[in-house]
């Protein structure tokens, strides 16, 4: 069977799923939340989003997923870096905050950050920042895929992880160390 190549822009057929249906299934769908900021030429700016995947461990590559008109969307494709910060699970206000439409300063104000390579705002506490550059950019429908490679990493191995399902947050518990000898 031969391999074949999609391009984004090429509809495949008329849709068949109803727009609601499909986000009512997505929602069945479990997730780690982040936020994921940049700063730069443009500014600082952030986001919470939980599209957001692995795609390759060489080169250590994220895609984000950032719809077009969302206020953000300028400064991120301008200053082309950013950071993808896995929120722990004590971040879920901090998750609506950047998730609604409160001005960007006092979102950040809301917690500390720091930065390593990019400049993009690192969340302390994290489970985990994926400080990237962005490397390729693909529109599909209303949204850009940000493919982006990161350039350096902080764990925080100690913190519980917050993850959204069902239209709701849900703490995730500390996997237990388990003895492997």
């Amino acid at each position: 069977m031969q391999s074949q190549t999609l391009l984004a822009d090429t509809p495949l057929a008329p849709p068949y799923v109803e727009k609601q249906d499909f986000r009512d299934a997505m929602a069945r769908l479990g997730s780690a939340v982040n936020i994921i900021t940049t700063d730069g030429p443009a500014g600082r700016a952030g986001f919470t989003a939980s599209a957001v995947c692995s795609v390759t461990d060489t080169p250590p590559t994220l895609l984000v997923c950032l719809n077009r008109s969302a206020s953000v969307y300028s400064v991120f494709k301008q200053n082309q870096t950013l950071c993808v910060n896995t929120l722990a699970a004590e971040h879920e206000s901090l998750s609506n905050l950047f998730g609604g439409k409160t001005p960007m300063d006092l979102r950040f104000s809301a917690a500390r950050w720091s930065t390593l390579a990019t400049g993009a705002p690192i969340l302390h506490g994290a489970v985990v920042s994926f400080d990237c550059q962005i490397s390729q950019i693909v529109s599909v429908g209303t949204h850009d895929i940000l493919f982006c490679q990161a350039v350096a990493l902080t764990r925080n191995d100690d913190s519980h992880g917050l993850a959204y399902f069902d239209r709701r947050y849900h703490a995730l518990p500390k996997q237990a160390a388990t003895d492997n000898r």
